[in-house]
Order: C-alpha cells, then structure tokens, then sequence
C-alpha cells in the first residue's frame, strides 16, 4: 500500500511541475498548438482549435509514464 501511495505522489508531482511549468513559460510553449494533426480554423471574428495531435502526444506521454511506473 505504501508504495502505491509514493508512485501516485511521484505522478502527481510529475504533472503539478509540468503544468507550473507551462503556466509560468505561458506563450513561449506554441509547439504544442501547432503540431502536425492539429485542427485550426481562423476566420474575421472566430478562431477553432482542435489539438488532434498535441492530443496524441500527449496521451503517449502518460501513458509511457503509467507503463514505467507500473513496472
């Protein structure tokens, strides 16, 4: 039990730094809105955007952490 509980502190961890991370770098971190796969629609007063592939990346990421992890 307990070394679940510090694997799921570790992860946790992990994430918070990497969204402090992103919140503090703010606007400097654009390589994850313009990756191959991402959908952007710009007209005059409207602007969509579906990040298909920041998505996929980022689903890859974690679930590598989670394989190694579980290991």
């Amino acid at each position: 039990m307990g070394s679940d509980i510090g694997k799921l502190l570790i992860i946790s961890g992990l994430l918070l730094t990497g969204l402090g991370l992103y919140l503090t770098l703010g606007g400097k971190l654009d390589f994850f809105s313009r990756l191959p796969g991402d959908i952007r629609i710009e007209r005059e007063n409207f602007t969509f955007i579906f990040p298909l592939g920041s998505c996929l990346l980022i689903s890859f990421l974690l679930s590598l952490i989670f394989w190694l992890f579980r290991k």
